[in-house]
């Protein structure tokens, strides 16, 4: 078995924590979440030992393999910000893929990919590092999503859509074939993409137009 240490104690590590039992290799050794008051419950059965700071000793202690259990709602730079930490101390981020995700042969990942129940990843779609494709969400032939890239429950993607780093796909959103997302843009939720969207905006409606600045 493999001894897995989880970062985050929220919702989404709910689902990562059923997706890698359900791979049936993993010991699940803890979750480390920053909040105090978290420290002490459990997640689905899963105890919360700490906080990131436990994270050279378990490494000491022979824990290689982590996952990020923390989700994003359009803001994935604290997501990004844990994956970099790990990576610095040289844990793997294993492969949350669920069994009734489908998955096409010629399709790539990169490094810590989360894929959920239902998700349609289809031919020659190329996924970079800390990519997650949310429930249901569908990623058609030929899409690029760059690093931290994550595709919200039920969004669809059509043909040779790139998604630049950081950029979130909100729930439900559609975007048209051929459509280039720049680096940490929100597309909202239910929005649908027809034009090119420039990088650090926000996008909303239908059809989708920039609706401010991303801040920071």
């Amino acid at each position: 078995m493999i001894r897995v240490i989880g970062l985050g104690a929220g919702g989404h590590a709910k689902v990562v924590i059923e997706i890698l039992r359900l791979a049936g290799q993993y010991e699940l050794v803890g979750l480390l979440d920053a909040d105090p008051a978290r420290q002490g419950d459990s997640v689905e059965g899963v105890p919360v030992i700490g906080d990131d700071s436990r994270l050279p000793s378990l490494f000491e202690e022979g824990v290689r393999h982590a996952f990020i259990g923390l989700g994003s709602a359009g803001d994935l730079a604290p997501r990004r910000r844990l994956y970099e930490k790990v990576r610095s101390l040289g844990f793997d981020v294993v492969r949350a893929i669920h069994p009734r995700a489908v998955i096409a042969a010629s399709a790539q990942f990169g490094q810590g990919p989360t894929v959920m129940a239902g998700a349609i990843i289809n031919p020659a779609a190329r996924l970079g590092d800390n990519v997650i494709v949310n429930t249901g969400a569908i990623v058609e032939h030929d899409c690029v999503l760059e690093d931290h890239v994550h595709v919200a429950t039920g969004a669809r993607l059509a043909g040779k859509v790139h998604v630049v780093q950081g950029s979130h796909i909100g729930i439900g959103a559609s975007v048209r074939q051929g459509i280039h997302i720049g680096r940490e843009s929100v597309v909202g939720a239910g929005a649908v993409v027809v034009e090119d969207v420039p990088e650090r905006v926000v996008v909303v409606g239908v059809p989708a137009r920039i609706l401010r600045k991303v801040e920071g």
